[in-house]
Order: C-alpha cells, then structure tokens, then sequence
C-alpha cells in the first residue's frame, strides 16, 4: 500500500509541478493555449536531447521535422500512399529501378530549397552507416534533376517500395554532409522539411512550434508540447487534471473514458505485439540462461496470458502468434507450417518442465530449476513508470514460480532501458514488436528479425535486439523482396519459413498483442483518428503516424 500511495504522491506532485510551470489547464485560456496540443508519450524520467531520425533514442523528429517521401497507412492495405515529399513514384517491368518525383516547392526551415539531391544524399548516407540503415536499404540513389530521382536495385526489390518511400526521413545535404558521425550525432538544432521545428528544448518537456513555410499551409495545430512524467499513473493524472490533449497508455477503466474524463474520447487499437525480448545469441556475446532456447520456450509455456490480460492491460489485448503475423490482420498469411497458430492463453507447466528437463536442467528443493550448479534465474528490464508492462512482468514472475523458473525485474529510466535494448545488455525486457510502413508482415520480419540489423552484444543493434542470425529467416526475406507482393501465392512458402523458425527460436517471446489504447482531447481539438475514419495507427508515441495525427487537427470551433 506504501508503495501505491508514493506512486500516487509521485503523480500527483508532477500535475502539479505541470500548473506551476505555466501549462494551465489544456481546455482553457486564451487561443494561443486553444491551439497547443499537449501529448504524453509514456516518457519517464528526464529527455535528453536528440532528433536524429535516425537514431533508436531519439525523442522526436521523424514526420514531424524530417519527412519522408509519402506516408502509408499501415492498418488499411486499401489507402494509397499519401504524398509528403514525393508526388509520384513508379517501378520499371521487373522491379529493378524505382522512379520518384519530388516536390518543387519544399524549403528546409533555414530557408534553402528542397531538392531531389537531398534524396540521393540521405539514401547514400544510409547505405555508409549500418546502424542507420533499419530498413535494409541496398539501392543507389541519383538525382536525374532537382525533381527526380531514379533508385536502381541489382535485383527486384518490390518490397523496398514502402521502405524507401515510407521509413526513410530526408535530411538537408547542406547541413549533414558536414557531420562526422551521422549514426550518433544528436542533431540538436534540426532543420528539416516537415509541418514543424524545434521551438524550445527542457529536460522535463519540449515543445514544437508550427512551420510558417510548410509547403501544405501552417499546421492548424500552433504547437506540440511533450511532456515528461513520472509514468503511467501520472499520465492518467495529468489526463484527469485537463493537462494533457492526448496521450497513449492505460488509464483506469479505460472502456468508461468518457465518463471518468469528461470531455475526453478514447481508442483501442490492435497493432503491436508485446514479448519478452531476449537476448538470445550466445555467439553474439549475449550470456545467460536465456541464450538457451528451451529456456526461452519454457517462459512461453509458463505464461497465463488470460491473466496477464485481465490485471495488466484490462482486457485489451489479444490473441498473439509465435510467427508474429498479425492474428487479424495478417490472417491469410498465417503458416500452416506452425505448430501452434496463436501462443496458449493458459500456461502449461508439463511442457515447459518437460523442455526445461531434456535440457539438462534439474529442479532443486527451493523448486527452482538449476544447470550446473546455476539456479535458473532471469531479470527482466522494464521502463519505470509504465505500469501496465510492470504489472505484466511481475504476473509473469509470480506464474514462472509454477515453472521452477526464477524472475526479477528491475525498472530503469527509459534512458536506461533504450541503452541496454540496443546493446544487448539485459537478459529479458519487455517492449513491443512494431509494425512497418505497410499492411504486411514483410516489414515486421525485415527490421527485428534480419541478420543485417543487429550486432554484437556491446554494439548498437537497431532493431532486432533479440539479436537473431538465422540464414533460413535471411534467405526467405531476400527472395520476398524480390516478389511482387500481389503474388500471394509465390510469397506464402517464404512466410511458411520465417514463422515456423521465428517459432522455433523465439528470440522474442511473444505474451499478446497490444490493445493499443490511446486518449484524446474531443472537446478542445477535432479531426482525431476514429474506429470508423482509422486514418493514421492513433499512437502518440508511433512515428510519422503521430505527425498525420497532427495535421488533421483543428482547434474546436475553428
């Protein structure tokens, strides 16, 4: 109960210090406070400043200052790519060269002209830097003039089509050619193209301010405040004190929003897929027990993913595969190769004793399993603050008691957290595996579990931290690239492989998929993303999908 109370207090002392540093209330004031738009991303503990896109700790940037060259909307596989920097793009007959056309009336915010070499330059610059290029670029780039650029492929690449277009963040030649180190450069001062730029930076919040020159029209929304709170508990605070117009994460009886916050609407959005993320490869320089499949699969087996529901998500979630295929989404390309098509909502002991015992593990008299004179004990990392995820993990360790299996979590800044997901300095943590820029597993596969995107325990891998090599898995996304993605029945036997060998090594353990939960201010701004209108993923925290967010915003009344 202590413990609860301080959290409480904790929470209740960040409104307040929100009020004394001149927020007021998000629903009143004067215009300038009418056109603000305060968001929360879950962010716990202090920012440190950094807008490089292309960084795995960055805190904004993508979508919102640097654009990318069309925005695709990944829950809706019927909405055609919207322009941003790109008007037009085109593929030759075999899928070998790209053809795009940019806008010739962009600025970057220092008042120089966007151009097609910018293009080229960022695509270059990401091919010299391996833990820049999250999207597995391989293409060369050329400005044919200022508004075209061709990107050649050596051998079919459809797949690269909503990579290219829709992941990568145009940054100004001009300004990076000079940076010595691209991949970790902050980037403090950011120019970019986009609907906003950087107004004032502070460790506890920072603020964008609407791009007067956008070449779409200013943004109806004047500013973007991001705050830094405490964790969840404060967030919901802050939601209830009118301090925050939008953020994403639990709040307490999250089906009765409009009631519990007036004023205020709420969406539950199936996406991304909670797991254990393991650091899973021994020959990586990963260590400890985890680094043992039948380790890995005996936590899968130990989890009541009913209960874990029920008391850390409120029953949002759902239903997740061990291929990580979306279950709803993705549901005509979920393998029959799997030997389970959806993990167990209820855990089964025997199977995961069973696995833990043809590994050489023996359970001792504390009822802990142990291999060579070494207990079988994990730690899991988690972000301090984020209830829900702190709530899961400790449901999880109180049900892998059941198992013989011994897990601690340890909750750290999400500083803390970042640095160790993409060095591979943890044992477990939980976190989300995200989707990419179109309707397709390809891109999930293609960023978290692609050799190519990871790196030795110690470096920076970004984004597959589990850090799986798996020649297989490799092989099967080289030839989906190559196939045209209408080709359905040329793709499946390539996800046959992935999911079945995503099953059996289980780099990341997969608990259920995310309810993604989000509220917004309805009665202070319009516009907002709906079940109905599901323009954009509504996730204040997903990158550019959250600057689409932004300019479909107007203040109420207006």
């Amino acid at each position: 109960m202590f413990l609860k109370a301080q959290r409480r207090r904790v929470a209740g002392l960040a409104v307040m210090a929100l009020v004394a540093a001149g927020c007021g209330s998000s629903t009143g004031g004067g215009s300038a406070d009418a056109e603000t738009l305060v968001v929360y991303t879950g962010q716990s503990g202090d920012y440190q400043v950094n807008f490089n896109p292309f960084s795995p700790t960055l805190i904004d940037g993508p979508g919102t200052i640097f654009e990318p060259l069309f925005f695709f909307n990944n829950l809706r596989g019927d909405a055609a790519p919207k322009p941003r920097l790109g008007k037009s793009f085109s593929w030759n007959a075999d899928g070998t060269e790209l053809s795009v056309e940019v806008r010739g009336d962009a600025k970057w915010t220092d008042g120089q002209a966007f151009t097609a070499k910018d293009v080229a330059f960022t695509l270059d610059m990401i091919t010299k830097n391996k833990t820049m290029n999250t999207t597995g670029f391989k293409g060369k780039a050329t400005a044919v003039d200022d508004t075209h650029v061709s990107i050649r492929f050596d051998e079919p690449a459809y797949m690269e089509g909503p990579q290219v277009l829709g992941k990568i963040y145009i940054v100004p030649e001009h300004l990076w050619k000079d940076i010595a180190t691209p991949a970790t450069d902050p980037v403090k001062n950011p120019v970019g193209t986009g609907p906003f730029l950087l107004d004032e930076f502070k460790a506890q919040a920072f603020t964008l301010k609407s791009n007067p020159g956008y070449y779409g029209g200013e943004p109806a929304v004047k500013k973007v405040r991001y705050l830094s709170l405490s964790g969840n508990q404060a967030g919901a605070d802050a939601l209830k004190a009118g301090q925050v117009d939008w953020q994403t994460g639990p709040v307490p009886d999250i089906k009765d929003v409009e009631k519990n916050y007036p004023g205020y609407k709420a969406t539950i959005t199936p996406m991304n897929q909670t797991a254990l993320f393991t650091c899973s490869n021994a020959q990586l320089g990963c260590t400890g027990a985890q680094t043992d499949p039948a380790v890995r699969k005996a936590v899968y087996y130990g989890i009541n993913r009913t209960q874990v529901n029920a008391l850390a998500f409120e029953n949002t979630s759902s239903e997740v595969s061990p291929g990580f295929a979306m279950v709803e989404r993705d549901k005509s390309l979920l393998s029959a190769k799997l030997k389970e098509k959806t993990a167990p909502m209820s855990p089964d002991v025997a199977k995961a004793t069973s696995l833990l015992e043809g590994a050489g593990y023996t359970k001792g008299g504390d009822g802990v399993f142990a291999k060579d004179g070494k207990p079988l004990e994990l730690t899991v990392k988690v972000v301090a603050g984020w209830t829900d995820y702190i709530t899961a993990v400790d449901t999880i360790g109180q049900q892998l008691q059941q198992v013989g299996i011994k897990l601690t979590p340890q909750q750290l800044s999400w500083n803390e957290w970042s640095d160790a997901r993409g060095r591979g300095q943890y044992e477990l943590l939980i976190d989300s595996v995200q989707q990419g820029p179109a309707p397709d597993p390809y891109y999930t596969y293609s960023y978290f579990f692609a050799g190519a995107n990871t790196a030795p325990a110690g470096e920076v891998a970004n984004p597959n931290f589990g850090r799986i090599k798996d020649q297989a898995v490799d092989d099967a996304l080289a030839a989906l690239k190559r196939i045209d993605p209408k080709d359905t029945a040329a793709r499946q036997p390539h996800f046959d492989v992935i999911q079945s060998r995503v099953e059996e090594v289980m780099p990341y353990i997969p608990v259920l998929t995310g309810g993604t939960t989000s509220e917004y201010n309805a009665k202070k701004f319009t516009g907002w993303p709906t079940a109905e209108d599901l323009y954009a993923f509504p996730a204040v925290w997903s990158r550019p999908e959250n600057s689409e967010v932004y300019l479909h915003l107007k203040p109420a009344g207006k």
